[in-house]
C-alpha cells in the first residue's frame, strides 16, 4: 500500500506518516445533504459498506470513548460498555465530540485526535485485510490494515457492530 499525503493533511494523516504507517488516502466530494458520512463514502468509492468503518463517540459509565464499527450496521451501545468493562454507554453530545476530538462531526477519525480516548475496534475488522476510517474530515478516508489502526489508537477489539454483513477479501 503506497503511502500518500499530499495537500490533504490532516491531524490523523500526520499521525499516520509520522508513526511509518502505510495508508491510501481516498477523497471524494462530500453532499452536505447526505444523512450518512460513512454510506456516502461506500457508495461514492465503490467500497463494500463493511469495509468503511465509522467512528463514534461514546459516553461509558461517564468516560468518553471511541467505537469503530462498519457502516453497514449500527453500535452496540451494550456491547460496547461491556467491551470497556463499563455498564451503560450511550452516544456522546456531538458537540463534546467535536471538541474532544478536534474533528466535525462526520469527518471524526480514530487517529490525531486530540485527546485521545479508549477505542474499540469491531472484531470484523479482523477478517479484513484493509479498512477505511475517516481521515479527518468530510470527503476523505484513509484506507490503512486494522492491525496499524490497533497499535496507533490502543484500540480493544470485540463484536460490537450489530446488522453488518462481513465480507473478508482474504
Amino acid at each position: 500500500m503506497a503511502r500518500k499525503q499530499a495537500s490533504q493533511g490532516t491531524p490523523a494523516t500526520a499521525a499516520l506518516a509520522a508513526a511509518g504507517v502505510p495508508f491510501v488516502l481516498h477523497p471524494y466530494s462530500h453532499d452536505p445533504s447526505t444523512a450518512s458520512y460513512g454510506l456516502e463514502a461506500a457508495e461514492v468509492l465503490g467500497i463494500d459498506p463493511a469495509r468503511v468503518f465509522k467512528t463514534l463517540m461514546v459516553d461509558v459509565d461517564g468516560r468518553l470513548a471511541v467505537g469503530i464499527v462498519p457502516v453497514s450496521g449500527s453500535l452496540d451501545l451494550k456491547a460496547m460498555a461491556a467491551a470497556l468493562g463499563g455498564k451503560k454507554a450511550g452516544m456522546a453530545d456531538p458537540a463534546t465530540a467535536q471538541r474532544r476530538t478536534g474533528y466535525v462531526l462526520g469527518g471524526i477519525s480514530p487517529l490525531g485526535q486530540r485527546q485521545p480516548s479508549p477505542a474499540v475496534l469491531d472484531e470484523s475488522a479482523a477478517s479484513l485485510d484493509t479498512i477505511l476510517v475517516s481521515g479527518g474530515r468530510r470527503g476523505l478516508d484513509i484506507e490503512l490494515d486494522p492491525a496499524d489502526l490497533i497499535r496507533l489508537t490502543g484500540a480493544v477489539t470485540a463484536r460490537i457492530g450489530t446488522g453488518q454483513k462481513a465480507s473478508p477479501d482474504r
